[in-house]
């Protein structure tokens, strides 16, 4: 038996797109990736520039291989909004810029402003700092899935500056100065345990990281409840390690400009673990177990 035909209503939402068909036949058993490469070929746009919504709630269509177009809810007669994202960049190669930055610029300011030999304070901040944003780029090229390919272009040089700018340069020149305090004499029983710190905070954001990439199969946009270490206690136990990190890393390096780094940083994360919160309540309904603390038990 033949697939029925559905007919939708296509209108542009914002800049006009080139060639965009006012009025579109698709099958019925094709999937919301299948109408979005449609649409780019018939505009002659990239498929990642592209946001569907439906005209009759403005929800989003999703651009996934597995969501029949029949369960997005449109139907024949139905009326799609087909908007211009503008200019995209990969999330890797965003990823990749963006923590290239403290990368270089802890290790070049570490041997450029010391007026003498570092202390110790002060390499123990450079290599902690360092192997931080090491295993930031290893994790974008070897863990991290993605449920966007895309990204707007301008959010590089968003991303770009606060971390090139709040924890390269900022970080780097109050750390690494002679009049700095990590310049000092380094106490033991202070700096020991904040080492400690930081290394149970990145093993245990890299061990997040692994079980949020196995619950994403490759090349889907699907995903599990999560568990294991620390989900049990927060939604996003990854964000509560990276705290744990950089709670650590302040203690070394004894400097305010870690601190406003750490303050933002943890801001914005908490915004996030908020929103993924309230995704895991939404797609998962009673099956999630609703947490009360979203990234720090007892503060957040």
């Amino acid at each position: 038996m033949a697939s029925k035909t559905l007919t939708l209503s296509v209108r542009p939402r914002g800049k006009p797109l080139h060639k965009l068909p006012e009025e579109l036949s698709f099958p019925s058993t094709g999937t919301s990736s299948d109408l979005y490469a449609q649409l780019a070929s018939f505009s002659k746009t990239s498929i990642h520039r592209l946001r569907i919504t439906k005209g009759s709630d403005g929800t989003h269509v999703p651009n996934t291989a597995s969501l029949p177009i029949s369960d997005t809810g449109l139907r024949d007669g139905s009326t799609i909004y087909v908007k211009d994202l503008g200019p995209q960049i990969s999330w890797r190669l965003v990823y990749l810029l963006e923590y290239l930055g403290p990368l270089l610029i802890h290790p070049l300011l570490y041997f450029l402003l010391p007026a003498s030999a570092p202390s110790t304070l002060q390499s123990l901040s450079c290599a902690l700092i360092t192997l931080h944003f090491l295993k930031r780029e290893l994790e974008t090229l070897f863990v991290h899935r993605f449920s966007s390919a895309t990204m707007p272009l301008f959010n590089l040089f968003k991303n770009s500056a606060h971390y090139w700018l709040l924890a390269g340069l900022n970080i780097a020149f109050f750390t690494y100065r002679p009049s700095s305090p990590a310049a000092g004499e380094s106490n033991p029983y202070i700096t020991w345990p904040a080492v400690l710190l930081f290394v149970v905070g990145e093993l245990g954001n890299l061990n997040t990281h692994i079980v949020l990439r196995n619950l994403r199969p490759a090349n889907r946009n699907e995903r599990g409840i999560p568990k294991g270490l620390g989900f049990g206690i927060v939604t996003c136990p990854n964000y509560m390690f990276e705290t744990m990190a950089w709670v650590g890393i302040t203690v070394v390096t004894w400097s305010w400009s870690s601190v406003l780094f750490a303050a933002v940083a943890m801001a914005q994360m908490g915004i996030w673990a908020g929103k993924r919160e309230g995704r895991y309540r939404r797609e998962f309904g009673g099956k999630y177990r609703k947490k009360r603390w979203v990234m720090v038990p007892g503060l957040w």
